[in-house]
Protein backbone atom coordinates (compact mmCIF):
# COMPACT_ATOMS: atom_id res chain seq x y z
CA UNK A 1 0.00 0.00 0.00
CA UNK A 2 2.84 2.20 0.87
CA UNK A 3 4.43 1.40 -2.68
CA UNK A 4 1.02 2.05 -4.34
CA UNK A 5 0.45 5.66 -2.88
CA UNK A 6 3.81 6.56 -4.46
CA UNK A 7 3.22 5.81 -7.40
CA UNK A 8 0.98 7.07 -10.46
CA UNK A 9 -1.13 4.77 -12.49
CA UNK A 10 -3.77 3.94 -14.81
CA UNK A 11 -6.57 2.79 -12.19
CA UNK A 12 -9.05 0.76 -14.43
CA UNK A 13 -5.71 -1.26 -15.84
CA UNK A 14 -4.89 -1.35 -12.02
CA UNK A 15 -8.12 -2.53 -11.40
CA UNK A 16 -7.66 -5.04 -14.40
CA UNK A 17 -4.34 -6.64 -13.25
CA UNK A 18 -5.09 -6.68 -9.72
CA UNK A 19 -8.48 -8.57 -10.51
CA UNK A 20 -6.37 -11.05 -12.49
CA UNK A 21 -4.06 -12.00 -9.99
CA UNK A 22 -7.14 -12.38 -7.27
CA UNK A 23 -8.87 -14.32 -9.78
CA UNK A 24 -6.08 -16.77 -10.52
CA UNK A 25 -5.25 -17.01 -6.73
CA UNK A 26 -8.81 -17.67 -5.85
CA UNK A 27 -9.34 -20.13 -8.67
CA UNK A 28 -11.94 -18.11 -9.95
CA UNK A 29 -12.92 -16.82 -13.58
CA UNK A 30 -12.65 -12.64 -12.63
CA UNK A 31 -12.96 -10.46 -9.65
CA UNK A 32 -13.81 -6.53 -8.95
CA UNK A 33 -12.14 -4.83 -6.15
CA UNK A 34 -14.82 -2.64 -4.75
CA UNK A 35 -14.86 -0.13 -1.65
CA UNK A 36 -16.19 -2.55 0.64
CA UNK A 37 -18.75 -5.82 0.52
CA UNK A 38 -21.46 -3.29 0.52
CA UNK A 39 -20.81 -1.35 -2.70
CA UNK A 40 -19.62 -4.24 -4.37
CA UNK A 41 -23.48 -5.21 -4.04
CA UNK A 42 -24.86 -2.09 -5.59
CA UNK A 43 -22.08 -1.95 -8.28
CA UNK A 44 -22.75 -5.96 -9.15
CA UNK A 45 -26.50 -5.68 -9.14
CA UNK A 46 -26.00 -2.23 -11.62
CA UNK A 47 -23.67 -4.95 -13.67
CA UNK A 48 -27.09 -6.96 -14.09
CA UNK A 49 -29.09 -4.30 -14.44
CA UNK A 50 -27.08 -2.74 -17.36
CA UNK A 51 -25.04 -5.01 -18.78
CA UNK A 52 -23.26 -3.60 -21.64
CA UNK A 53 -25.78 -0.54 -22.34
CA UNK A 54 -24.05 2.31 -21.35
CA UNK A 55 -27.05 4.31 -22.15
CA UNK A 56 -28.78 2.46 -19.03
CA UNK A 57 -25.53 3.19 -17.02
CA UNK A 58 -25.41 6.52 -17.31
CA UNK A 59 -29.26 6.92 -16.29
CA UNK A 60 -29.00 4.89 -13.17
CA UNK A 61 -30.69 4.97 -10.44
CA UNK A 62 -33.71 6.33 -12.71
CA UNK A 63 -35.02 3.59 -14.90
CA UNK A 64 -37.46 3.66 -17.61
CA UNK A 65 -40.87 2.06 -17.52
CA UNK A 66 -41.18 -0.49 -14.39
CA UNK A 67 -38.59 -0.82 -12.30
CA UNK A 68 -36.32 -4.23 -12.60
CA UNK A 69 -36.23 -6.55 -9.63
CA UNK A 70 -34.05 -8.29 -7.62
CA UNK A 71 -35.38 -11.50 -5.79
CA UNK A 72 -34.49 -11.49 -2.20
CA UNK A 73 -35.72 -13.89 0.55
CA UNK A 74 -38.20 -12.95 3.20
CA UNK A 75 -35.84 -14.54 5.86
CA UNK A 76 -33.07 -12.57 4.94
CA UNK A 77 -33.92 -8.93 4.87
CA UNK A 78 -31.22 -7.01 6.68
CA UNK A 79 -30.28 -3.44 6.44
CA UNK A 80 -27.88 -3.92 3.46
CA UNK A 81 -31.22 -4.35 1.17
CA UNK A 82 -30.66 -0.96 1.20
CA UNK A 83 -26.80 -1.26 -0.65
CA UNK A 84 -29.06 -3.22 -3.65
CA UNK A 85 -32.27 -0.69 -3.63
CA UNK A 86 -30.17 2.43 -4.19
CA UNK A 87 -29.74 1.50 -7.75
CA UNK A 88 -33.28 1.91 -8.53
CA UNK A 89 -34.34 -1.82 -9.04
CA UNK A 90 -37.20 -2.58 -7.09
CA UNK A 91 -36.35 -6.22 -3.88
CA UNK A 92 -39.36 -8.91 -4.93
CA UNK A 93 -39.62 -11.34 -1.67
CA UNK A 94 -39.65 -14.73 -1.37
CA UNK A 95 -41.48 -16.05 1.94
CA UNK A 96 -40.85 -19.55 1.40
CA UNK A 97 -38.00 -22.30 1.57
CA UNK A 98 -39.47 -24.06 -1.64
CA UNK A 99 -37.57 -23.69 -5.35
CA UNK A 100 -40.96 -23.89 -6.46
CA UNK A 101 -41.92 -20.87 -4.89
CA UNK A 102 -38.85 -18.80 -6.01
CA UNK A 103 -39.20 -19.75 -10.01
CA UNK A 104 -42.83 -18.35 -9.29
CA UNK A 105 -41.44 -15.15 -8.42
CA UNK A 106 -38.96 -14.77 -11.54
CA UNK A 107 -40.34 -12.31 -14.49
CA UNK A 108 -39.02 -10.86 -17.13
CA UNK A 109 -37.85 -7.86 -14.91
CA UNK A 110 -36.17 -9.79 -12.35
CA UNK A 111 -31.93 -9.16 -13.72
CA UNK A 112 -30.87 -11.25 -10.47
CA UNK A 113 -31.34 -13.37 -7.12
CA UNK A 114 -29.33 -11.99 -3.92
CA UNK A 115 -28.79 -14.77 -1.63
CA UNK A 116 -27.03 -14.10 2.01
CA UNK A 117 -24.95 -16.28 2.96
CA UNK A 118 -24.50 -17.68 6.58
CA UNK A 119 -25.96 -20.31 9.33
CA UNK A 120 -28.08 -17.53 10.80
CA UNK A 121 -29.67 -16.95 6.82
CA UNK A 122 -30.59 -20.32 6.52
CA UNK A 123 -33.52 -20.67 7.13
CA UNK A 124 -36.48 -19.43 5.18
CA UNK A 125 -34.33 -19.80 2.21
CA UNK A 126 -34.09 -22.97 0.00
CA UNK A 127 -30.70 -24.59 -0.06
CA UNK A 128 -27.73 -22.35 -2.42
CA UNK A 129 -27.33 -25.21 -5.12
CA UNK A 130 -31.52 -25.06 -5.74
CA UNK A 131 -31.62 -21.59 -5.86
CA UNK A 132 -28.81 -21.39 -8.24
CA UNK A 133 -30.46 -24.33 -10.46
CA UNK A 134 -33.65 -22.97 -10.59
CA UNK A 135 -32.42 -19.15 -11.48
CA UNK A 136 -30.22 -20.62 -13.85
CA UNK A 137 -32.85 -23.00 -15.90
CA UNK A 138 -34.43 -19.49 -16.35
CA UNK A 139 -31.37 -17.65 -17.46
CA UNK A 140 -30.62 -15.34 -14.12
CA UNK A 141 -27.90 -14.52 -12.50
CA UNK A 142 -27.29 -15.47 -8.34
CA UNK A 143 -25.62 -13.26 -6.51
CA UNK A 144 -23.93 -14.38 -3.15
CA UNK A 145 -23.27 -11.87 -0.37
CA UNK A 146 -20.71 -13.34 1.35
CA UNK A 147 -19.12 -10.67 2.91
CA UNK A 148 -18.57 -12.35 6.67
CA UNK A 149 -17.93 -15.86 5.35
CA UNK A 150 -14.21 -16.03 6.13
CA UNK A 151 -13.15 -18.23 7.78
CA UNK A 152 -13.39 -20.91 6.16
CA UNK A 153 -10.95 -18.99 3.29
CA UNK A 154 -12.40 -21.54 0.45
CA UNK A 155 -15.32 -19.38 0.96
CA UNK A 156 -13.54 -17.52 -1.76
CA UNK A 157 -14.61 -19.93 -4.22
CA UNK A 158 -16.62 -22.33 -3.11
CA UNK A 159 -20.20 -20.30 -3.81
CA UNK A 160 -18.55 -19.54 -7.50
CA UNK A 161 -16.64 -22.31 -8.58
CA UNK A 162 -18.02 -25.19 -6.84
CA UNK A 163 -21.83 -24.31 -6.34
CA UNK A 164 -22.43 -22.01 -9.61
CA UNK A 165 -23.45 -18.66 -8.27
CA UNK A 166 -22.29 -16.03 -10.76
CA UNK A 167 -21.03 -13.80 -8.33
CA UNK A 168 -19.87 -13.94 -4.95
CA UNK A 169 -19.16 -10.69 -2.75
CA UNK A 170 -16.54 -10.34 0.26
CA UNK A 171 -14.99 -8.04 2.44
CA UNK A 172 -12.01 -7.49 2.43
CA UNK A 173 -11.49 -6.66 5.65
CA UNK A 174 -13.05 -8.91 8.68
CA UNK A 175 -11.40 -12.56 7.81
CA UNK A 176 -9.25 -11.30 5.24
CA UNK A 177 -7.40 -8.49 7.49
CA UNK A 178 -6.79 -6.33 4.35
CA UNK A 179 -8.23 -3.10 3.76
CA UNK A 180 -11.16 -1.80 5.42
CA UNK A 181 -12.21 0.06 2.19
CA UNK A 182 -11.58 -2.74 0.21
CA UNK A 183 -13.95 -5.79 -0.81
CA UNK A 184 -14.52 -8.45 -3.73
CA UNK A 185 -16.62 -9.89 -5.86
CA UNK A 186 -15.68 -12.83 -7.69
CA UNK A 187 -17.00 -14.88 -10.60
CA UNK A 188 -18.12 -14.98 -13.65
CA UNK A 189 -15.68 -12.62 -16.32
CA UNK A 190 -19.06 -11.04 -17.77
CA UNK A 191 -20.56 -9.51 -14.79
CA UNK A 192 -16.99 -8.62 -13.20
CA UNK A 193 -16.21 -6.33 -16.62
CA UNK A 194 -19.87 -4.47 -16.34
CA UNK A 195 -18.58 -4.29 -12.34
CA UNK A 196 -15.92 -2.11 -14.12
CA UNK A 197 -18.01 -0.26 -16.54
CA UNK A 198 -20.13 1.11 -13.53
CA UNK A 199 -17.70 1.58 -10.73
CA UNK A 200 -14.88 4.65 -10.69
CA UNK A 201 -13.91 6.33 -12.60
CA UNK A 202 -16.43 5.26 -14.85
CA UNK A 203 -19.62 8.02 -14.44
CA UNK A 204 -22.38 5.61 -13.35
CA UNK A 205 -23.60 4.44 -10.28
CA UNK A 206 -20.86 3.45 -8.63
CA UNK A 207 -18.33 6.52 -9.32
CA UNK A 208 -18.28 7.69 -5.80
CA UNK A 209 -18.02 4.37 -4.21
CA UNK A 210 -13.93 4.69 -5.31
CA UNK A 211 -11.50 2.34 -4.84
CA UNK A 212 -7.91 3.71 -4.70
CA UNK A 213 -4.67 2.22 -5.80
CA UNK A 214 -3.49 1.55 -2.38
CA UNK A 215 -6.66 -0.65 -1.29
CA UNK A 216 -6.55 -2.27 -4.44
CA UNK A 217 -2.92 -3.49 -3.72
CA UNK A 218 -3.46 -4.14 0.04
CA UNK A 219 -6.12 -6.69 -0.29
CA UNK A 220 -3.77 -8.31 -3.17
CA UNK A 221 -1.21 -8.43 -0.21
CA UNK A 222 -3.87 -9.46 2.09
CA UNK A 223 -5.05 -12.42 0.33
CA UNK A 224 -1.66 -13.63 -0.71
CA UNK A 225 -0.49 -13.73 3.12
CA UNK A 226 -4.27 -15.96 4.08
CA UNK A 227 -3.52 -18.39 1.38
CA UNK A 228 0.20 -18.42 2.73
CA UNK A 229 -1.29 -19.43 6.31
CA UNK A 230 -2.40 -22.73 7.87
CA UNK A 231 -5.94 -22.21 8.69
CA UNK A 232 -6.65 -25.07 11.07
CA UNK A 233 -3.70 -23.89 13.35
CA UNK A 234 -5.68 -20.20 13.03
CA UNK A 235 -8.67 -21.97 14.24
CA UNK A 236 -6.95 -24.04 16.86
CA UNK A 237 -5.63 -20.92 18.42
CA UNK A 238 -9.34 -19.18 18.42
CA UNK A 239 -10.72 -22.49 20.24
CA UNK A 240 -8.11 -22.16 22.95
CA UNK A 241 -9.07 -18.78 23.74
CA UNK A 242 -12.60 -19.36 23.61
CA UNK A 243 -12.15 -22.57 26.26
CA UNK A 244 -9.30 -19.97 28.44
CA UNK A 245 -12.21 -17.70 28.88
CA UNK A 246 -14.79 -20.22 30.15
CA UNK A 247 -11.98 -22.00 32.63
CA UNK A 248 -11.66 -18.08 33.74
CA UNK A 249 -14.94 -16.55 34.01
CA UNK A 250 -17.01 -19.93 35.70
CA UNK A 251 -16.29 -19.27 38.62
CA UNK A 252 -18.01 -16.02 39.11
CA UNK A 253 -20.97 -15.13 41.25
CA UNK A 254 -23.98 -15.09 38.95
CA UNK A 255 -22.11 -15.79 35.88
CA UNK A 256 -22.53 -18.38 33.43
CA UNK A 257 -20.69 -19.43 30.70
CA UNK A 258 -20.98 -21.57 27.52
CA UNK A 259 -19.35 -22.13 24.48
CA UNK A 260 -21.09 -20.46 21.53
CA UNK A 261 -20.47 -21.93 17.97
CA UNK A 262 -20.16 -20.97 15.13
CA UNK A 263 -19.74 -17.02 14.95
CA UNK A 264 -22.22 -14.22 15.14
CA UNK A 265 -22.01 -14.27 10.95
CA UNK A 266 -22.28 -18.37 10.96
CA UNK A 267 -17.93 -18.61 10.78
CA UNK A 268 -16.58 -22.15 11.97
CA UNK A 269 -15.36 -20.82 14.73
CA UNK A 270 -16.53 -20.63 18.49
CA UNK A 271 -17.26 -17.62 20.88
CA UNK A 272 -17.56 -17.24 24.76
CA UNK A 273 -21.03 -16.39 25.13
CA UNK A 274 -21.33 -15.02 28.99
CA UNK A 275 -24.73 -14.76 31.00
CA UNK A 276 -24.78 -12.03 33.82
CA UNK A 277 -27.45 -13.16 35.94
CA UNK A 278 -29.46 -11.48 38.70
CA UNK A 279 -27.18 -11.81 41.11
CA UNK A 280 -24.08 -10.95 39.43
CA UNK A 281 -22.37 -7.99 40.80
CA UNK A 282 -23.15 -5.42 38.08
CA UNK A 283 -25.81 -5.76 35.41
CA UNK A 284 -25.17 -6.35 31.36
CA UNK A 285 -25.57 -2.67 30.72
CA UNK A 286 -23.30 -1.85 33.51
CA UNK A 287 -20.68 -4.12 32.73
CA UNK A 288 -21.03 -3.04 28.84
CA UNK A 289 -20.22 0.56 30.07
CA UNK A 290 -17.61 -0.20 32.21
CA UNK A 291 -15.70 -2.16 29.57
CA UNK A 292 -16.09 0.17 26.67
CA UNK A 293 -15.19 2.78 29.19
CA UNK A 294 -11.85 1.27 30.67
CA UNK A 295 -8.37 1.51 29.45
CA UNK A 296 -7.90 -0.36 27.28
CA UNK A 297 -11.06 0.22 25.78
CA UNK A 298 -13.05 -3.36 25.52
CA UNK A 299 -15.57 -3.99 22.76
CA UNK A 300 -18.03 -7.07 22.99
CA UNK A 301 -20.83 -8.16 21.23
CA UNK A 302 -24.73 -8.22 22.96
CA UNK A 303 -26.08 -10.95 22.62
CA UNK A 304 -29.32 -12.68 23.90
CA UNK A 305 -31.18 -10.18 26.76
CA UNK A 306 -28.67 -11.25 29.66
CA UNK A 307 -25.38 -11.88 27.46
CA UNK A 308 -22.40 -10.63 25.81
CA UNK A 309 -20.22 -12.38 23.33
CA UNK A 310 -16.45 -12.47 23.76
CA UNK A 311 -15.24 -13.09 20.15
CA UNK A 312 -11.27 -14.25 19.68
CA UNK A 313 -11.14 -12.91 15.95
CA UNK A 314 -10.45 -9.60 16.38
CA UNK A 315 -7.34 -10.10 18.76
CA UNK A 316 -3.97 -9.69 18.58
CA UNK A 317 -1.55 -12.51 20.86
CA UNK A 318 -1.92 -11.79 24.36
CA UNK A 319 -5.21 -9.50 24.14
CA UNK A 320 -7.13 -12.04 25.40
CA UNK A 321 -5.34 -12.27 28.64
CA UNK A 322 -6.38 -8.43 28.66
CA UNK A 323 -10.04 -9.27 28.26
CA UNK A 324 -9.91 -12.40 30.79
CA UNK A 325 -8.57 -9.82 33.61
CA UNK A 326 -11.09 -6.70 32.56
CA UNK A 327 -13.62 -9.01 33.16
CA UNK A 328 -12.87 -10.63 36.41
CA UNK A 329 -11.79 -7.54 37.98
CA UNK A 330 -15.41 -5.96 37.15
CA UNK A 331 -17.71 -9.35 38.27
CA UNK A 332 -15.76 -10.29 40.90
CA UNK A 333 -16.98 -9.46 44.35
CA UNK A 334 -14.57 -8.04 46.77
Amino acid sequence: MRSAAGCFVDLTELQCRVGERIAELTHNDACYVSSGAAAGMTISIAACMTRSDASVRQQLPQVAGVPPEVIVFRSQRNGYDQAARQTGARLIEVDSPAATDLDLAISRRTVCVLFFAGAHYARGAPPLDQIISTAHARRIPVLVDAAAQIPPLNSLWRFTCELGADAAIFSGGKGLRGPQSSGLVLGKRSIVENCIANGPPNHSLGRPMKVGKEEMMGIVAAIEWCLEQDESDTLADYESTVQRWIEGLRDLPGVSVERGYPSEAGQPHARAVVHIGQTAVMTRAALLAALWDGEPRIAVGEVEPDAVALNPQTLEPGEDEIVLQALRRLLART
